[in-house]
């Protein structure tokens, strides 16, 4: 079994904006991460009064978990620091409660629909406990350093 590492290696967000702890597979197809809703873990800056982390910060953590398949196969390529992707929308995406409830552990899964250089499409699910939460389909882009630098640019004017 492949070992992994912290999830926010593969990532280029900084504390508290990363979601993930665990990296468990990454593979060409997809990957898979964990995170615990606890007030112990990186979730805690987000839990609501009962300790629960509010639905709509799925949409992000099936993000982030694109994000790690990202960073980990741009690592086995020689590259360094993760990349700025963007997140260009979600598509169909469904929770089944309006809280992932405090003391789950998260299983967050991507699977690649489809990817050219630029832009990827992928469905996602979170379950905890082999209990299915949420699901979305995520498109992405991954600018190159032009565009990046002509995105924060055109951020300055506006």
């Amino acid at each position: 079994m492949a070992e992994f590492n912290k999830a926010a290696e593969y990532l280029p967000h900084e504390t508290p904006m990363v979601l993930l702890e665990r990296v468990l597979a990454v593979s060409d197809e997809g990957a898979t991460c964990q995170v615990s809703v606890s007030p112990d873990g990186v979730l805690a800056p987000f839990l609501d009064a009962d300790g629960a982390l509010p639905a709509w910060f799925g949409v992000e953590m099936i993000a982030q978990t694109i994000g790690v398949w990202s960073g980990w196969h741009h690592r086995q390529h020689g590259g360094g620091k993760p990349a700025l992707g963007m997140l260009l929308g979600a598509r169909a995406f469904r929770c089944d409660s309006a809280v992932f409830p405090a003391g789950a552990m998260l299983t967050v899964s991507v699977h690649l629909l489809m990817r050219d250089e630029k832009i990827g499409s992928f469905e996602g699910e979170i379950d905890a406990e082999g209990q299915h939460l949420a699901s979305g389909r995520l498109n992405t882009w991954q600018p190159d350093e032009n565009e990046l630098q002509q995105l924060l640019q055109q951020g300055k004017k506006g």
